[in-house]
């Protein structure tokens, strides 16, 4: 398979931005009542009386429009190979309905792999931006990506 992207591409300070991504209150709704159904996110009249005074989107709502709009915008058409986890996850300011947010993804760290010649990680800042440019999640994160070519192996190895 021919790829767009391979761990190659991804140097530290590439930077990738979505178009924006609205939220309406109908699918906030939906998703916490599947996913995370605390009141602030499911019950309009009782997220007013919530120190948040009106309804809010789960930060995991939030975080699966990130995956979604990072899948869209350059990781299906990489060589990505999967990710090892989440190093920090913050949800700093909350969504609400009728927000457009964008996804912002900043390469920190390319690492070819020490063992496996033909795949790198990459080490990287994700953020979740609303229409005012506030950071709505911010992650941080590493994935492994194969190379174009695979390096040589060390001599000795």
């Amino acid at each position: 398979m021919a790829f767009t992207y391979c761990w190659e591409d991804f140097t530290p300070g590439w930077t990738y931005e979505s178009p924006a991504r609205t939220l309406s209150a109908a699918e906030i709704v939906a998703f916490a009542r599947e996913h995370d159904p605390q009141r602030y996110h499911t019950d309009e009249a009782a997220a007013k009386a919530s120190p948040f005074g009106g309804l809010i989107a789960s930060g995991w709502q939030t975080a699966t429009v990130a995956m979604r709009l990072m899948c869209d915008g350059y990781l299906n058409a990489s060589s990505c190979i999967g990710s090892p986890g989440i190093d920090e996850i913050r949800f700093p300011r909350p969504v609400r309905p009728g927000d457009a947010l964008r996804f912002r993804a900043t390469v920190l760290e390319a690492k070819p792999s020490a063992s496996k010649t033909d795949r790198g990680l990459i080490r990287w800042r994700w953020e979740v931006l609303n229409q005012a440019n506030e950071v709505a999640l911010s992650m941080t994160g590493v994935q492994f990506f194969l190379r174009r070519a695979p390096a040589a192996s060390p001599p000795g190895a």
